[in-house]
């Protein structure tokens, strides 16, 4: 087949289908085309007069006047400064932004997409330069990587600090110590970071390179060619056999199928699982064989339905496409944002402490130099003492921070409760107890995008689940055709709930109402019957083929919408089968096992815009025409003839939490259709306005309507959707759902889900397409109190360019946000837009490709393994297999990581400084000199082995079980305020330091009788102790690990007391008067806090201790 095509250099009509797709990224939101930036902030001429018109932001405005408008300040404007000020900070404030406007302008030059001519087969014909095809998510090359994970990790001051201080030992004149003791903690932190990105880099790298250097077969003059995908070009002829990725976006020119038209799976582009239908270009399908003079230049307008986007995948026949567009102009790229480093909330806060310890090391210097009167070189005296103070800032944090979030890695990985959850970046595990904001997709995440039939509404007659044995009963009478005879049959064979004192002539309305029922649902659909294990080429053999597999279980529905698929099911279940189906015809079989073939003569796909679709087909048997339509009430109720029942019903399903599609047909005289096709095709053809000119032409058929029936489906729901989102709101966390889906179906899942609840009222927000319109709709929501709000992208879009502050405000007052119709890119903005606002931590879960952007710009992704894929999954912070494991991540995981990372962090602090303290009574009491306390091994060992365990094992402490966490959610609410690490808990933890470091080196210097030298024995003994007592007295919940961790520190001191000849007089430690004078110091140092806590937990308990005593 692929030897067919000749390859004459034909013009491709890439330019409409340019057009096509520049409108699409325009409507999809910011980010995709070039021009965004500059609409962003330009306003329309019309409503320009809506500035004199503020929205309105208080109640007052609403008591004496309806009108919408009112002269109250508008929140922007009631925030204007004073003339000076505004000229000189908007002045300053203009120049910076121009500045870097013009340095990302030119550092990411765009060019502008304009319209294109691709030749055929002959990518070296095309003048301008076009990306490569190859795909890369590698943060770094080989020439940045050593700068950039530098640059990542010295952006911390903590690590900037010690650099400085670790390089000022190369001085002689400021160095204190031994370098060892400044190098080696800070070269092994840089050592396991860039270890850890170099694999992590490296996987990406190994990732990208598998799917680059795929091989793809090429058309050439002289035959196939083998080519990898990232030798692609625009304009080359690439086969994709089935199961293969498209490797980029491309016109569908010819396919393997002879109904001419293949499915493609999209789940990995837009989150869908359905396959989706797509054509060929009729006239590259006709083409002849190869040789054959070219026909006369075609003109052929391309369609949405002539197109393969890249990472899809082909699942039915080979298909040969031009390359249109490659690299970074491929559909899927430009919808996909750039990943950012995520840092956590708690790491921010410690770097705001430790700069606040910076302060204070600095002033504790400037004292120190002061108080010696400034004698001799004392900015030399300055350096030392900043250097000698130091440890006021442990390096250490950073160590046991890394060590503490692979442990809490580690501890989640290994829940059996929530089994199969993978953590993929390990560097933000407390941010799942900070959460304020969670942003679900719906399809797939929500709901298990399986849809089950569930109803049937005739007007008079309703058939629910446990009634459709009564359609089955009627469809197995003949079909009632305009004879009457077939009314006694009908007659006699009603199942008997209809078997009341009603005349013949109403049972055979409702059984003929049933037939055409059943048939309009299993004619009016695009879904189209699978069978695996096709042998035949020709139409014969497959049909026969198909024949022998109606029984069998070896039939398959794929269809653009899952619901079709439903409804289709559903027809086979009560009898009515779909067999087969092409471009042009549909076979079913009825019960009776009669194979009723029907010519498909027009297809009307769903839109969005009209919400509803259609198919006109000629009944081979008959010769009759019929139009049926099915689609969303809103578009249908004005279409179908009058009736008193349709709204109401509609009302009823879709507070059973039904997705509602209303059924209806007209039958058509051959001289009808024969004037309708030619109008038709002259609208098809038309060059200006074509889409409208086309709806006009189709909107003459719909009028008065038959009216046949009201079906419902439900899309069932992931399980346990309902308690978890429960106990989300419980614990505080406001959920807004984000989904692509249709505005009904997403109400409907938002209450069938409970994410509204029943008694709440919501807030449909109007369509809106500019200012005005959007200024009055957000004063109609003002008016609103505490209901659920449901808006459409599309409307989203035009109110964030004008009232972005406005929407913001209202929206997060809102107990539920709904937003429907969302691009990727939209979702990603909402993300944004509530970090921004709000100043709160933000989470996304989503399973789709679709969910990428909004997933990678969230404070905290979660990814779900579903059906469409594993994109997000491994795009994600974090990888669950079922949304309900989100309750417990986030209420036991979440909450236990934020309270061990704060106690951590405090506690390393507490460390540094008790022994800066004592270093600073130290000088003091020496005329200041600035000499070490301690030096070398001592200060190394301090830090690692006579204190790490003990410190660490805190990872290991929780205030509450994980059982009661879950049980009172509300303990939830505690943690995003942030009270476990502030600046107040600090303060708490630096009068400890100061009074213990006082005590340590005070008590030391007065029980010392002889020599010096007992000084730092005694004073060292009893600050280790100190500090094992301290872990003791801050662990709320004893693990045996922990008592193992205190002992063997202690074990290690003791033994290596033998071995530390030049820091300490043996002799004087194995002495009763050293082991009374430590433990006098100790006492001191560690009762009074050990009662105070005691005194703190009777009289002003914690929360959590009424529910756990």
């Amino acid at each position: 087949m692929a030897d067919q095509i000749p390859l004459y250099p034909v013009r491709s009509a890439a330019a409409a289908a340019h057009r096509k797709r520049a409108a699409y990224y325009s409507a999809a939101g910011p980010g995709s085309g070039a021009e965004w930036p500059s609409s962003r902030y330009q306003l329309e001429d019309e409503s320009a007069h809506l500035d004199e018109m503020p929205l309105m932001m208080s109640e007052e405005g609403f008591e004496n006047d309806e009108s919408d408008y009112h002269t109250l300040p508008r929140a922007r404007t009631a925030r204007r400064r004073s003339g000076l000020e505004r000229f000189v900070c908007g002045g300053w404030k203009l120049l910076c932004t121009s500045c870097c406007d013009w340095l990302v302008n030119i550092c990411q030059r765009k060019r502008e997409l304009k319209a294109r001519t691709v030749w055929l087969g002959c990518p070296e014909k095309c003048e301008e330069k076009h990306p490569r095809n190859s795909i890369k998510n590698q943060k770094y090359n080989i020439f940045t990587f050593i700068p950039g994970v530098l640059y990542e990790q010295f952006k911390f001051f903590l690590n900037l600090y010690f650099l400085v201080v670790s390089c000022s030992q190369f001085v002689p004149a400021l160095k204190i110590g031994y370098l060892y003791t400044y190098w080696a903690p800070l070269g092994f932190v840089l050592a396991v970071t860039i270890m850890r990105e170099a694999i992590d880099e490296f996987r990406r790298f190994q990732r990208d390179k598998e799917v680059n250097s795929q091989l793809y077969s090429k058309l050439t003059v002289r035959g196939k060619v083998q080519v990898k995908s990232s030798d692609i070009q625009v304009g080359d002829l690439i086969i994709v056999e089935k199961n293969q990725r498209i490797p980029s976006d491309m016109v569908f020119l010819r396919t393997s199928e002879k109904a001419g038209s293949c499915f493609i799976r999209t789940d990995q582009l837009d989150g869908e699982t359905d396959w989706k239908l797509k054509v060929a270009v009729s006239c590259t399908q006709r083409l002849p064989a190869l040789g054959e003079d070219s026909d006369p230049p075609i003109h052929e307008s391309l369609s949405i339905e002539n197109t393969l986007w890249a990472n899809t995948i082909v699942a039915s026949g080979t298909v040969i496409g031009v390359v249109i567009y490659t690299g970074k102009e491929t559909r899927s790229v430009m919808n996909t944002s750039n990943p950012k480093n995520k840092v956590g909330l708690l790491d921010l806060e410690l770097n705001q402490l430790t700069k606040a310890l910076f302060v204070a090391l600095v002033a504790l210097s400037v004292v120190m130099v002061t108080l010696q009167g400034f004698v001799g070189p004392w900015y030399r005296s300055l350096f030392r003492f900043l250097l000698l103070f130091s440890y006021i800032i442990p390096i250490s944090l950073r160590v046991n921070l890394d060590m503490g979030k692979a442990a809490y890695g580690w501890m989640i990985m290994k829940d059996e409760s929530i089994p199969g959850t993978v953590v993929r970046t390990s560097t933000i595990p407390e941010e799942l107890g900070r959460l304020v904001y969670l942003l679900t997709d719906k399809t797939g995440t929500l709901t298990q995008n399986e849809m089950v039939f569930k109803r049937l509404h005739l007007g008079t007659v309703s058939y629910g689940a446990d009634t459709m044995d009564e359609i089955q009963g009627h469809l197995r009478n003949p079909c009632p055709q305009m004879q009457s005879q077939a009314g006694g049959n009908n007659a006699s064979s009603t199942p008997p709930r209809k078997a009341q004192s009603s005349a013949p002539k109403v049972r055979k309305s409702v059984s003929s109402r049933v037939h055409e029922a059943v048939k309009a649902i299993a004619l009016c659909h695009n879904v189209s019957p699978v069978y695996e294990s096709r042998a035949g080429v020709g139409g014969e053999a497959e049909y026969a083929e198909a024949d022998q597999d109606f029984s069998d279980g070896n039939r398959t529905y794929q269809a653009a919408s899952p619901d079709e698929v439903a409804l289709v099911q559903w027809t086979e279940s009560v009898g009515l089968t779909l067999v087969s189906r092409d471009l042009g015809s549909m076979q079913l079989r009825t019960p009776s096992g009669q194979i009723q073939t029907y010519c498909i003569l027009q297809m009307f796909p769903f839109t969005s815009e009209s919400k509803r679709m259609g198919v006109i087909v000629r009944d081979e048997s008959t010769a009759e025409i019929t139009f049926y339509m099915k689609g969303a009430d809103v578009a249908m109720s004005s279409i179908v003839q009058y009736n008193d029942w349709l709204e109401e019903e509609c009302g009823n399903m879709a507070r059973e939490g039904l997705r509602t599609l209303v059924v209806a047909k007209r039958a058509l005289t051959e001289e009808q259709y024969q004037d309708f096709e030619s109008r038709y095709s002259q609208a098809k053809l038309s060059i200006h306005d074509r889409a409208l000119k086309v709806a006009a032409v189709v909107e003459s058929l719909e009028r008065q309507m038959e009216l046949l029936c009201l079906t419902g489906v439900e899309d069932r729901l992931q399980a346990d959707v309902r308690p978890t989102l429960e106990l989300l709101r419980n614990a505080g966390i406001k959920i807004w759902m984000l989904t692509g889906d249709k505005l009904e179906t997403a109400t409907c899942i938002a209450k069938s889900s409970h994410l509204v609840s029943r008694t709440q009222d919501i807030h449909i927000f109007r369509p809106v397409t500019n200012r005005g319109e959007a200024h009055l709709e957000l004063n109609a929501f003002r008016r609103k109190h505490d209901c659920a709000l449901v808006i459409s992208g599309d409307s989203l879009e035009v109110c964030l360019k004008y009232y972005e502050h406005e929407l913001a405000e209202l929206a997060c007052q809102c107990p539920a946000v709904v937003c429907c119709r969302c691009s990727p890119t939209q979702k990603a903005r909402i993300a944004k837009l509530l970090q921004h606002h709000t100043g709160k931590r933000t989470c996304a879960v989503g399973d789709g490709g679709n969910d990428v952007s909004m997933i990678q710009a969230a404070d905290c992704g979660i990814g779900i393994e579903g059906k469409e894929g594993r994109q997000a999954s491994l795009a994600a912070d974090f990888s669950v297999t079922q949304f309900r494991h989100i309750g417990r991540l986030l209420m036991v995981h979440g909450r236990s990581s934020y309270k061990r990372s704060a106690a951590l962090g405090q506690f390393v602090m507490h460390r540094g400084l008790i022994i800066s303290t004592m270093q600073a009574v130290f000088s003091s009491v020496f005329y200041f000199a600035s000499v070490p306390l301690y030096q070398g091994f001592l200060m190394v060992g301090y830090a690692t082995i006579y204190t790490m365990f003990p410190v660490f094992s805190l990872v290991l402490d929780q205030d509450v079980k994980p059982e009661t966490a879950m049980l009172y959610p509300e303990l939830y609410k505690d943690l995003t305020k942030g009270r476990s690490l502030s600046f107040k808990t600090f303060l708490v933890w630096v009068l400890i330091s100061i009074y213990q470091g006082g005590i340590l080196m005070y008590g030391a210097l007065l029980l010392f009788e002889s020599e010096f030298v007992h000084v730092l024995a005694i004073s060292f003994t009893a600050l280790i102790l100190t500090e094992l007592l301290m872990v003791a007295l801050t662990i709320r919940t004893w693990h045996w690990l922990m008592a193992v961790a205190e002992v063997l520190s202690l074990g290690c001191y003791v033994a290596s007391l033998a071995f530390l000849n030049e820091y300490f007089d043996v002799a004087f430690i194995t002495t009763v008067t050293f082991v009374w004078k430590v433990s006098a110091i100790t006492m001191v140092s560690c009762l009074p806090l050990y009662v105070l806590k005691y005194l703190k937990r009777k009289l002003s308990p914690p929360s959590y201790t009424k529910l756990t005593s």
